[in-house]
């Protein structure tokens, strides 16, 4: 029987990498999105197409509690069984003290934590039949103090302390790590001028930008290790090191 997995915020960027990456194994992929909704379908059929793998899609605002209540019925009936739940979608701005909005609130705890959570929450009947993975992508800045990112980074911060109460609570049966990624691409709809870029090389020991396929690898890795949970990889070049 084909194992299955669920990637989050899986129609571009890293999320499709992931997604591509599990394809080429012959795992069954469950497709997340939110407003790529034409890429999303897409990429399954490039999976399809491609691979001996079976892939669908599944649309949800993980800020809202009733797409996230559908997300999870569908999710149920798309294979009728679940290996892994990789909560890769996020929303990332900054919200500096003097200017946070409830709608802030909303979107980025949404995304990037209370989303992740009830996820994992009404799928866990799932992942225990299949003695499942879970891997939720925090951030390496979350311990750094990233100015004006005050509630993305309580989310992200928030994800990571899950990480750990949940490999507790869950084991043996489920394993929970997370993968922490440091520079690897723009963020969405901007473009970093040479010498922002060449900043933020600077701090980094690598002397490179991470890329997408360095963020599967390790989804790949932690999926694949059976020994290990409860721990959350940094790949950021070194740049934690300093």
């Amino acid at each position: 029987m084909k194992k299955t997995i669920l990637v989050t915020g899986a129609a571009v960027r890293i999320g499709r990498e992931i997604a591509l990456t599990f394809a080429k194994d012959g795992w069954n992929i469950i497709i997340h999105c939110n407003s790529s909704t034409e890429k999303a379908e897409a990429l399954a059929k490039e999976i399809e197409e491609n691979f001996e793998s079976s892939a669908k899609v599944v649309q949800a605002n993980l800020d809202k509690d009733d797409h996230v209540e559908r997300m999870i019925d569908e999710v149920k009936s798309c294979f009728g069984s679940l290996d892994a739940i990789v909560n890769n979608a996020s929303s990332f701005y900054p919200t500096p003290i003097g200017e946070l909005t409830l709608k802030d609130w909303d979107q980025l705890i949404g995304s990037n934590l209370k989303g992740p959570l009830f996820l994992i929450n009404g799928l866990i009947d799932l992942l225990k039949e299949s003695k499942g993975v879970i891997i939720n992508m925090t951030d390496m800045n979350v311990g750094r103090g990233l100015a004006k990112f005050s509630i993305y980074t309580a989310a992200k911060g928030g994800l990571l302390a899950a990480t750990k109460v949940l490999a507790r609570e869950l084991a043996p049966d489920i394993r929970v790590n997370a993968v922490a990624p440091g520079a690897i691409l723009e963020p969405p709809g901007s473009s970093w001028s040479e010498e922002v870029k060449n900043k933020i090389l600077s701090a980094i020991p690598l002397g490179r930008l991470g890329t997408e396929k360095d963020i599967a690898g390790t989804v790949k890795f932690l999926v694949d290790s059976e020994y290990i949970t409860g721990q959350a990889i940094n790949v950021d070049g070194g740049r934690s090191l300093l």
